[in-house]
């Protein structure tokens, strides 16, 4: 198996995710299901097919990285569809990983683009992946919380706090992640690197809001409120971070 192949695998990959996404935004369930599950099949043949050619895991260039972003932006998606039933997220996983399909297919360049040592890691392609669907979830909980904010007299749907659970929970394996990837990498768990700082605040900011909801008699408008600032929160440790001056001078091993 080979790069030139790709193309071949994608399309059809992608056609199958678009097909399941569509299925499930009409509230057929087998077809969504079996049609996403058939574009996954499709897809890890490529790669299987990858690592027998290559006689190693994939994981070692951009490109190989890239893969595994799709494959499992995909999977998430058919995971998060299976257990909360939101028909939309097919549609946002499939737009997802066709992102990163297109970036390999337009940039043949990264395809052999080695990694820096650090990140030839099992650990680095899942904690990305599982980070990164976070985000997707907890931006999309945002939204939300701006339209109620927008409309004030909208009652809030529990949909807005499943978002913020889901997110959290897969921020919470992605930390998880990072931390054998860091163990496996620098010898150690944890740094409180700047990074991880802000890693650790905008966890326990999501925590809080989770747990303000809670209470009997909280207000509503507060904690869509905290929810914004949580975002910003999260804004900061995604990328933000490399601009802080605690982050410069090589003081942080998450800027590259």
């Amino acid at each position: 198996m080979s790069w030139s192949s790709f193309i071949i695998f994608a399309i059809i990959a992608v056609l199958l995710w678009a097909v399941g996404a569509f299925f499930a935004l009409r509230g057929k369930r087998k077809g969504a299901v079996g049609t996403t599950l058939a574009g996954l099949v499709v897809f890890f043949a490529f790669i299987i097919g990858m690592w027998i050619s290559l006689q190693r895991p994939p994981l070692r260039t951009l490109g190989e990285t890239r893969l595994w972003y799709s494959f499992f932006l995909s999977l998430v998606g058919l995971i998060v569809y299976v257990r909360w039933r939101y028909n939309w997220i097919l549609s946002f996983s499939t737009i997802l990983s066709t992102v990163f399909i297109c970036v390999n297919l337009f940039k043949p360049e990264i395809h052999d683009q080695t990694l820096m040592p650090a990140l030839q890691s099992p650990w680095f392609a899942p904690h990305v992946i599982v980070y990164m669907f976070a985000y997707a979830m907890l931006g999309a909980a945002t939204l939300m919380a701006i339209y109620y904010l927008v409309h004030p007299r909208t009652a809030i749907a529990r949909s807005l706090d499943d978002l913020v659970r889901v997110g959290l929970a897969f921020l919470t394996f992605g930390m998880l992640f990072g931390a054998l990837w860091a163990k496996e990498a620098w010898g150690h768990y944890w740094s409180w690197d700047p990074k991880e700082t802000w890693a650790a605040i905008t966890w326990l900011a999501y925590l809080v809001f989770i747990h303000y909801r809670q209470l009997p008699k909280h207000r509503p408008q507060l904690a869509l409120w905290m929810l914004v600032v949580c975002f910003i929160l999260l804004q900061v440790c995604w990328w933000g971070i490399n601009y802080l001056p605690s982050a410069q001078g090589g003081a942080s091993v998450h800027v590259y």
